[in-house]
């Protein structure tokens, strides 16, 4: 009955102990998910020293595997009080000199030395014993890490003042512990190619952002220099018109009026580049635009033949964005419907409808249409479907531009002789 009693009490504490093993580990899985990984080389450290001292370990350690160049090095130690610290002694050892403890790791199991002192003795410097010796080893045990089923290092505990035998049950909990800190270092490692890749965004978008500035000035420059002459030769051209229509007769003065024909085309080409090239993200002249007002303003500004009706739809709504944007957006789409509307009676109309996350915007004509062979075509710069007329042939990529920056899209539909709809979203 004593003899049961004991066995008893001995079973008792065992079982104990695994529990409390057990919730340490716990306690360390909680903080790894909880805490910022910025500070994951403590978390790992403290980690170590608190299974270390569970195990009576006297050092703990993380080594990577490099099986590329062959080598091993230590990446977190935690050494007990009066403990040599080994770390900068072991980086890029080479696994040939522990070639059964790396075969006992690419099998997935754990390389366990109950008693280094039972090693055999060798003349090799290198010899395992002869390694482990120098660093007062006693006992030891080295748990593999896996990830995606390659070996990627292993978890190590050394026990230098006493020998130490691991139970089965402590092995398996070291187990889980390895593949924790494997799980952890991965998050890691994809923590900070995330955070490598936002970095290089923010300087890809500051340069971006800088080269826009600079072709917008530029553009700006180039306007101007190219407007003076044209104006001048517009000017000219006018001059010697008036001057001599009574001297000249209308077929001669004809090849001058082209000439005044293709400054205005040119004129307005270079306006159109300007405008294109101004239409960037980065501004800082957001506001709530209301619609109904700008619609209003812009139906007073634009040139609106008497035969040509613009019906807008009431109680538009607000959208928060750059007015300007939002004004070359609409006045393009509706000049675009007067200059090719060929009905005695023209309607333009702008709708609006409500959708989940954003607004879907109609303009319609009943004008001469579009085929639709060409409309995928309309919306790049510089593309005109007639060459008649002074447009630049940028206002569709302008309009483009504007809702994509407002994170819309465009789309249209048309028949050739009863008009077009252009299609546009713009996010709430």
């Amino acid at each position: 009955m004593k003899n049961a009693k004991v066995i008893d009490i001995v079973d008792g504490n065992i079982v104990d102990n695994q529990i409390q093993f057990q919730d340490l580990l716990i306690s360390i899985s909680e903080k790894f998910i909880n805490h910022d990984l910025s500070d994951i080389d403590n978390l790992i450290e403290t980690s170590l020293r608190q299974i270390g001292q569970f195990v009576n370990a006297d050092r703990s350690y993380v080594f990577t595997y490099d099986l590329v160049n062959k080598t091993t090095s230590n990446t977190h130690e935690w050494c007990n009080i009066g403990i040599q610290p080994e770390k900068e002694n072991l980086q890029n050892v080479p696994v040939d000199f522990i070639k059964d403890w790396m075969n006992a790791h690419e099998k997935g199991k754990a390389f366990y030395v109950p008693e280094v002192a039972l090693l055999p003795k060798s003349e090799d410097e290198y010899s395992l014993r002869n390694l482990l010796e120098p660093q007062g080893i006693k006992s030891l045990i080295a748990i593999p890490q896996i990830r995606d089923n390659k070996l990627i290092g292993f978890v190590g505990f050394d026990s230098v003042r006493h020998i130490y035998n691991y139970s089965d049950n402590e092995k398996d909990i070291l187990f889980v512990f390895a593949n924790m800190l494997a799980n952890v270092q991965q998050r890691k490692e994809q923590d900070d190619i995330i955070k490598e890749q936002e970095r290089k965004k923010e300087i890809l978008l500051k340069n971006l952002s800088d080269r826009n500035e600079k072709l917008n000035e530029y553009a700006q420059m180039v306007s101007h220099d190219l407007k003076s002459p044209l104006i001048n030769m517009n000017n000219l051209v006018e001059w010697f018109i008036m001057d001599n229509k009574d001297l000249i007769s209308e077929e001669r003065m004809q090849p001058l009026r082209n000439v005044l024909f293709n400054a205005e085309k040119m004129d307005a080409l270079i306006k159109g580049i300007l405008d294109y090239s101004v239409v960037s993200e980065e501004d800082s002249l957001n506001n709530e635009v209301d619609l109904n007002e700008l619609l209003a303003e812009l139906k007073m500004m634009m040139a609106i033949s008497e035969n040509i009706f613009v019906i807008v739809q009431e109680n538009l709504p607000s959208l928060y964005g750059n007015k300007l944007k939002f004004q070359q957006l609409f006045q393009n789409l509706i000049q675009n419907a007067i200059k090719f509307n060929d009905k005695d009676k023209g309607i333009i109309e702008v709708t609006c409808k409500t959708k989940d996350d954003h607004y879907e915007f109609a303009v319609s004509d009943n004008g001469i249409g579009i085929n639709a062979v060409y409309f995928d075509k309309i919306f790049k710069t510089f593309t005109k479907l007639e060459s008649s007329s002074s447009s630049s042939g940028v206002g569709l990529a302008i309009v483009k531009k504007v809702v994509e920056l407002n994170q819309g899209t465009i789309w249209l539909e048309s028949e050739e002789g009863k008009g077009t709809t252009f299609f546009f979203t713009i996010k709430k």
